[in-house]
């Protein structure tokens, strides 16, 4: 029969084997080594991108390589690298109307070219799709939620939306804007002004991200009317908003630049005459 002892040696054996089991971080448990949460960071950016109908399918296709192309590009990532962390944080979000969220790249860290290029992959991989309507304010609203779920300690936080029309259901585009700015988020646009003025299109939609949908401090937006442009556009706004600095004045428009204000409501009134007729 064993003594007090030996038992009590034996029960202090199975409490320190179960605290190291505890401790241990078993496979698929353990934090990823691209998981940015509690990460300090130069910048978390997300970035959101318009698939609604009104994007024709080699268009939905140039704009995503973009995305793809400037991760892959060794500018890039010596932006990333000269960064006061010489880290950014970045997750790539689809859209399109309110129900239509698509996650496609979590929060990822991206500290270097081979992060970067994994990253690059897992968008180019991910299949794509189209949806219908267009709410510009549930794409900013979904990413102001990501921040929140995010816990990473940026220097900046940047909304980099993309779009080729006005917002035309969901919150009015401005209520969004302005709880996002509120929070401190910076939101920058990608206005896409390839088609002729007609259904649904605006052939002042850069005018319109200007006044009704990007805002904060540095806030800029480049316009693309050519479908050459996409990569390199998509390039350098993610180099500025890796570096916090302003694009070549030939390239885009301040936020508070001059001219008379759009009509933020442009877009409900387009589909309620659409419906009208």
């Amino acid at each position: 029969m064993r003594s007090w002892t030996g038992r009590i040696s034996l029960f202090a054996g199975a409490l320190a084997l179960a605290a190291a089991l505890h401790s241990f971080a078993w496979p698929g448990k353990a934090r990823s080594a691209t998981d940015p949460a509690g990460a300090e960071v130069d910048v978390a950016l997300v970035l959101a991108v318009d698939i609604s109908y009104s994007m024709d399918p080699d268009e939905l296709e140039l704009q995503r390589q973009g995305y793809v192309q400037a991760l892959r590009s060794p500018a890039f990532h010596e932006a990333v690298r000269k960064g006061v962390h010489g880290r950014v944080a970045i997750a790539y979000l689809e859209w399109a109307g309110p129900q239509s969220q698509y996650l496609i790249a979590p929060w990822t860290l991206v500290d270097g070219p081979e992060s970067s290029a994994e990253l690059a992959s897992l968008i180019d991989k991910a299949p794509t799709r189209r949806a219908y309507r267009t709410s510009i304010s549930a794409a900013l609203d979904k990413a102001v939620e990501l921040f929140e779920q995010g816990n990473i300690k940026a220097l900046r936080n940047v909304i980099d939306i993309s779009g080729d029309g006005p917002n035309n259901q969901g919150r009015f585009v401005t209520v969004s804007r302005d709880d996002a700015l509120a929070r401190g988020i910076t939101i920058n646009g990608l206005p896409i002004l390839l088609k002729r003025p007609g259904y649904l299109d605006l052939d002042y939609l850069d005018e319109y991200y200007r006044d009704c949908v990007i805002g904060g401090p540095g806030a800029f937006l480049i316009s693309i009317r050519d479908r050459d442009q996409f990569a390199e556009a998509i390039r350098t706004k993610m180099i500025l908003e890796v570096a916090g600095q302003f694009p070549p004045r030939t390239l885009f428009d301040h936020a508070q630049a001059g001219g008379n204000p759009a009509n933020c409501m442009v877009g409900e009134r387009q589909w309620r005459q659409r419906m009208d007729n």
